[in-house]
């Protein structure tokens, strides 16, 4: 019994010396709520679902019973005419990324049966409507949202080291438990498991497929929205940050006037994806032995796709930045745009505010919605769940946790542990151990978080077989890094998804 209260215990992050996300321990403290529920109704004027909706946690302990984490999940089960859940129907496992960031914004933004409702590229207000889903995947599936340990109201337990969770395979590790958990407590493991990861999500479903099919845990599809995978593209230097930028500066150049004029948008994206694999990747690949005009000449290229100025591109040596992008495309009309949706603009910062890591930052497809969506699900819990907070939830807490996010991991079959890792090796191992297992790959044009050049690359750089190609599939929207924002993508993602789910 003392150990089942001392699980039950939280402590604020203020209290917990060098620790930055709360701590389950005795040491008193906030006390981490019981599981709230309500029967709810969804509708969208064709039809209507009864669905059970639950806030609460599960206990994820290591194989000798340790506590590690509480990990806090919303569920969102449908109901049958006997008031039933069905344990037959599928059940999707959704999360966002970060690392360090809660899972708010695919559940009130896209994919739960409530979202707010947005208003194009535009700031959201803050009394914007929150209305029953259209588009929801509650339609397909019960739904389970998960915030990672130290995210939302995700404790760690007193005594785990950080380490333990806060990388790569321990993050991937406490999903794994937390997911087993929630199946066995509630009697799902009859039923079709899918995964759905945003973002940093789509390493953890790389590494959740393959880790779950090591363990016994049969999935039966995964989605990937907004997918990364090879961490290599992000370091500094690196020609494959650039190839990936390219075609999505074109989309957004053309998005904004300044280039591809009277071009179809998706020949215009094709165009540039076309250039970065043909002729731009292998230039880079000289360096300076390019030579002076053949580099003038490609500069000059470039700058008609990307609509920067030759001599500019030309003084990069061919590689511009996305903080150059951002700040330049605008920059006469005293506007900068967005990096997770390139559409999004917002005032240029003032004369006082030019360090790039600033700018970096600042991004006004992030600043226009996601206090609104907090806003929504805070009211949500506490008004129709009646689920009393525990603290201050933690929807962003990349600064303190993303930052020194240990990425060390050995990918299956390379035998050695690196800094920045391939997780797409991950991703192949787990479809040619289970040929089953269908894969659904989803992006948008205007995504410079994660570009969708980057991920035709990546998976086309693993060989997969025919037979292993039939299960993937790749859906491009004209959309940014977070697609449920803009409705006619969470329109076409609807019945794309729908498709996926009735595959066999």
């Amino acid at each position: 019994m003392e150990d089942a209260k001392a699980d039950a215990q939280v402590t604020h992050p203020a209290s917990v010396a060098g620790k930055d996300f709360w701590t389950v321990g005795a040491d008193g403290g906030l006390k981490v709520p019981e599981a709230a529920s309500a029967t709810l109704v969804w509708g969208d004027g064709k039809g209507t679902i009864e669905y059970h909706a639950e806030a609460g946690h599960v206990d994820v302990r290591d194989d000798t019973g340790k506590l590690l984490c509480k990990m806090f999940y919303v569920s969102y089960v449908a109901l049958g005419a006997d008031g039933e859940a069905d344990p037959d129907r599928p059940v999707t496992v959704l999360f966002n990324g970060g690392p360090g960031s809660a899972s708010v914004p695919i559940d009130f933004g896209g994919f739960g049966p409530l979202r707010v409702q947005t208003d194009g590229m535009r700031h959201v207000r803050a009394d914007a409507a929150v209305t029953d889903n259209p588009h929801t995947l509650l339609k397909v599936s019960d739904l389970v949202f998960f915030d990672a340990p130290g995210t939302g109201y995700s404790p760690v337990a007193a005594g785990v080291d950080p380490k333990e969770i806060f990388g790569a395979d321990g993050d991937a590790d406490a999903f794994c438990r937390a997911t087993t958990a929630w199946l066995e407590a509630n009697g799902r493991w009859s039923s079709p498991l899918y995964l759905l990861g945003e973002s940093y999500g789509t390493v953890r479903n790389a590494v959740l497929m393959r880790l779950m099919g090591e363990r016994g845990v049969k999935l039966t599809g995964v989605t990937m929205l907004s997918a990364i995978w090879d961490w290599v593209e992000t370091l500094p230097g690196e020609d494959l940050y650039y190839l990936g930028m390219l075609p999505t500066f074109a989309a957004t150049a053309q998005y904004f006037g300044k280039a591809g004029a009277g071009v179809d948008v998706d020949e215009w994206f094709d165009r540039a994806m076309a250039f970065s694999t043909e002729v731009y990747g292998p230039a880079l690949l000289f360096g300076d032995r390019l030579g002076a005009e053949r580099e003038a000449e490609l500069a000059q290229q470039i700058s008609e796709l990307i609509g920067l100025p030759a001599d500019f591109v030309l003084a990069r040596h061919l590689r511009v930045s996305l903080e150059d992008f951002r700040a330049r495309i605008l920059e006469r009309e005293g506007k900068v745009c967005g990096r997770l949706d390139m559409r999004f603009v917002c005032d240029a910062p003032s004369y006082q505010q030019q360090s790039v890591d600033w700018l970096a930052g600042e991004d006004a497809a992030d600043s226009s919605l996601n206090g609104v969506w907090d806003h929504a699900f805070r009211a949500f819990l506490h008004d129709r769940l009646g689920y009393a907070a525990p603290a201050r939830y933690l929807d962003s807490n990349y600064m303190k946790i993303g930052t020194k996010w240990n990425w060390t991991h050995q990918a299956p079959g390379t035998m050695e542990e690196v800094g920045a890792p391939n997780f797409a090796i991950d991703l192949a191992c787990a479809l040619r151990r289970d040929p089953t297992i269908k894969l659904c790959v989803l992006g948008g044009r205007y995504d410079a978080a994660t570009p969708y050049w980057n991920v035709e690359h990546d998976l086309a750089c693993q060989y997969l077989s025919d037979e292993l190609k039939e299960r993937v599939e790749f859906h491009r929207y004209g959309c940014g890094h977070m697609a449920y924002t803009d409705e006619p993508t969470l329109a076409a993602m609807d019945a794309d998804l729908t498709a996926f789910y009735a595959k066999k």
